[in-house]
């Protein structure tokens, strides 16, 4: 949030004040009377320059509709929810369904995403890619839609058996690279279907 200038600060504390004691906000004709703005044009340039600073919002449709944004609610505006859909191995490939158990809350500053309408978790079992850091019991944050370049991290359906693997295209043939030398590499025989390409990783505290 950008800092507020001093006059800014004592029309915020205004407002918070007119609402805890009258239960609504000023209109600009109080707030211009209550500092002697001799235009309401002053008091409506004032409010949006708030409004640009994130400290208000103005609810449409309604009568005086100004909304000072608390701490909490800037917080809540910095977490999103991604759905969890169960598990991916990062071993050996698995068939398996991914079924949705509820969702993942991330602090898209701390994860350095923000997540689109088409983002999803998984949570990692298997060490086939510690070599990218990410181990087992880990969730991983994908997006389903963008083709992956050469290198990224993905959740794949290889011939009908989901994994996470690294993406490689060698001599115009794409594979699936494990990052343990204790695993194979990933050759499709028939058909390599990306569900989602790696954006973030979380790893859970141990308890």
């Amino acid at each position: 949030m950008k800092e507020l200038t001093p006059r800014q600060q004592e029309i915020l504390d205004f407002l918070q004040q007119q609402h805890q004691a009258n239960g609504s906000m000023p209109s600009c004709q109080e707030i211009a009377g209550h500092f002697g703005f001799r235009s309401p044009n002053a008091v409506t340039e004032h409010l949006r320059l708030l409004r640009q600073k994130g400290v208000i919002l103005r609810e449409p449709g309604k009568a005086r509709a100004l909304r000072i944004v608390t701490p909490l609610q800037k917080l809540r505006r910095c977490v999103q929810d991604i759905p969890l859909y169960g598990s991916i191995p990062a071993g050996f490939a698995e068939a398996r369904e991914q079924q949705a158990e509820g969702c993942v809350s991330v602090d898209i500053n701390s994860v350095g995403y923000q997540p689109t309408r088409n983002a999803f978790a998984l949570r990692v079992t298997g060490e086939s890619m510690i070599g990218r850091h990410i181990l087992d019991g880990d969730l991983v944050i994908l997006e389903h839609g963008p083709d992956p370049r050469n290198g990224e991290i993905v959740a794949a359906l290889i011939d009908g058996e989901s994994t996470l693997k690294t993406y490689v295209v060698k001599q115009g043939k794409p594979y699936l690279k494990a990052e343990n030398p204790k695993f194979p590499n990933l050759i499709p025989a028939q058909e390599l279907v990306i569900q989602g390409v790696f954006r973030a990783l979380i790893r859970p505290a141990k308890v």
